[in-house]
């Protein structure tokens, strides 16, 4: 599917919740994972890592430093790394519902950190940095940072120079879904090469989504994905249909920098994924097959510069309307790219060419088409572009601007 990275949830052994993001110790491997190999977790994890490089990709892992599994030996061990309540036993961190205050969720199997500048923070970003050096020489390539928002920028940025002291190349992506918009500026220094986007929950029509692209598109590039292992299941949502699952991919391929889904998207997958239950034999039978697909929109994706920077994007048709129109522009050269998205699930829409010269701002002759499976001179001889029902076309321009 041309792919570069692969992502690993947390493979850590977990406290007594069983949950992935319950780290009990952060050295040893989740029981499962290891199976009865008699090796090493160093040895395991090594041995993934080189036989993915063979396959061309980077291994991308879990790094969970803004709590610990509640049972984790470090509670005892170093009971000054967390945050306690006024009895004295360790806080467990919660969440509250936006939209109802008396709706809180509060995660009980963990414990969390303490990172109010104090000399126990030094010890606490020592064990951290180690924790890092040993993965790093074991031979991972980033690090996607649960929950980065929880965690001072001035933190993450000690612990991404040590990392990048042993590797330059190391990448480090932050996870700050839901965060507050300050939460997110914090860590605007801190060395993030990527973050993560909530192009996942846009409904094509409401403003927020280009606002949040516009205003974190200067802090770090961006990754969308149509479903994450938080989410429901695409297919699940969209009723199993293919062009469901073809149209979201190929959207979130445009949008941004980056573009990840979890396996068993590429099949129609509709079981959501567990980070307590999920097992091999939850393996379903595939409703479809979108791995060719997926792999022409990838490769579309790295024949086309503008799709993998975070430049200018604006929305040129109205908020209203069925057919979703997005200019995506360079900041580097006169390249920009258009993506119309008909939203409508009954009816093909319309767009004229004219209009789609004028957006891009070039003649219509140096317009190609790039959709995968679409002719690049499908232009030729049409006044308009049809779009049809639940699906998207990208149209890619270079050159002079007029």
């Amino acid at each position: 599917m041309k792919f570069n990275w692969v992502f690993l949830n947390p493979f850590h052994a977990p406290g007594f919740s069983g949950s992935l993001y319950s780290i009990k110790d952060y050295y040893q491997l989740h029981p499962l994972f290891r199976g009865e190999s008699r090796e090493s977790p160093e040895q395991l994890l090594r041995g993934f890592v080189r036989q993915a490089e063979k396959q061309g990709l980077a291994v991308m892992m879990d790094l969970v430093i803004n709590h610990t599994a509640k049972d984790s030996p470090l509670v005892s061990q170093h009971p000054e790394w967390y945050l306690h309540e006024e009895d004295g036993s360790v806080h467990s961190p919660f969440v509250v519902a936006p939209n109802d205050p008396q709706n809180v969720t509060v995660w009980g199997d963990l414990a969390e950190i303490d990172y109010r500048q104090r000399s126990a923070r030094e010890e606490l970003l020592a064990y951290w940095k180690k924790l890092l050096q040993h993965y790093i020489r074991l031979g991972f390539h980033g690090f996607r940072c649960d929950a980065a928002y929880k965690v001072p920028g001035e933190v993450w940025a000690e612990l991404i120079e040590t990392a990048r002291q042993l590797n330059p190349e190391i990448r480090f992506f932050a996870e700050t879904l839901g965060a507050p918009l300050h939460q997110v500026e914090q860590l605007h220094s801190a060395g993030f090469d990527y973050f993560f986007n909530s192009a996942k929950w846009w409904d094509f029509h409401a403003g927020w989504l280009l606002e949040q692209y516009e205003q974190f598109r200067h802090i770090a590039p961006s990754i969308a994905f149509p479903e994450s292992h938080d989410t429901e299941r695409l297919a699940a949502e969209g009723g199993g249909e293919e062009r469901h699952s073809r149209t979201w991919y190929l959207f979130t391929a445009f949008f941004s920098t980056g573009v990840m889904l979890p396996i068993g998207y590429e099949y129609g997958f509709r079981r959501k994924l567990h980070v307590v239950e999920t097992r091999p034999e939850d393996w379903e039978e595939p409703a479809f097959d979108l791995t060719s697909f997926i792999g022409a929109v990838n490769a579309m994706k790295v024949n086309a510069p503008v799709l993998n920077e975070e430049g200018p994007q604006r929305r040129f048709t109205p908020p209203s309307h069925p057919l979703v129109g997005l200019l995506r522009q360079s900041e580097h050269s006169a390249e920009n790219v258009v993506g119309l998205i008909n939203t409508d699930t009954e009816r093909s829409h319309d767009f004229g060419l004219d209009h789609l010269r004028e957006v891009m701002g070039v003649e219509v002759e140096a317009i190609q088409e790039i959709t995968p499976f679409h002719p690049t001179n499908s232009l030729a001889g049409h006044q308009q572009i049809q779009v049809a029902p639940y699906s998207m076309r990208i149209f890619h321009a270079l050159g002079q601007r007029s």
